[in-house]
């Protein structure tokens, strides 16, 4: 699967309504206002923008812009994220230094997710948002989550400080794999 296309169709869950609007506004300078009228999602939208060629996984400029347009700061964070991963190509030791945690996590804490996510400061909006695109998995509300505080934090988002969070919540067992 096409990472790219993965990013542009979870974004394409975060957009109200009226942010599709707003979006479909911006690009009357772009796209014929025919094509503007059959966009009835982000999909559709985003689907647009490849095809004539203003966005494409190494061309991300006119999305970024589109976002700050419509002050989604969450979703230019995400794309800057995806650049720079896109960018460096091997980025697969800080990769699998987090994946193991977050595995770890994944695998062992429960319907008590939101309570470690609130302890790592991930803000409700946020969290809100993770279980509107992933209503009946669990597993997933929690891994998008650890997802979401990761880019959040950046560089800064430490194992410690999962193990300090997981500690906190009484989750020592939890924590205890993930030193491990």
């Amino acid at each position: 699967m096409d990472p790219f296309l993965a990013l542009l169709n979870s974004f394409s869950s975060f957009l109200s309504d009226s942010e599709l609007a707003a979006l479909k506004f911006l690009c009357r300078g772009e796209i014929s206002k025919k094509k503007l009228e059959s966009v009835q999602s982000g999909r559709d939208l985003f689907s647009i923008l490849l095809e004539q060629q203003l966005i494409a996984s190494d061309n991300v400029s006119f999305l970024e812009e589109l976002f700050k347009n419509i002050k989604r700061q969450d979703l230019i964070s995400q794309l800057k994220q995806f650049e720079e991963e896109g960018e460096v190509g091997a980025p697969d030791e800080q990769a699998d230094a987090h994946e193991k945690p977050i595995e770890v996590i994944c695998d062992n804490v429960g319907k008590d997710w939101k309570m470690l996510m609130r302890k790592l400061e991930v803000s409700e909006v946020k969290l809100e948002r993770v279980v509107a695109a992933n209503p009946y998995n669990l597993r997933e509300q929690l891994h998008q989550s650890l997802r979401e505080w990761q880019r959040w934090k950046g560089r800064d988002a430490k194992v410690t400080e999962l193990i300090k969070a997981l500690r906190d919540c009484k989750m020592n067992l939890v924590a205890d794999n993930v030193e491990q």
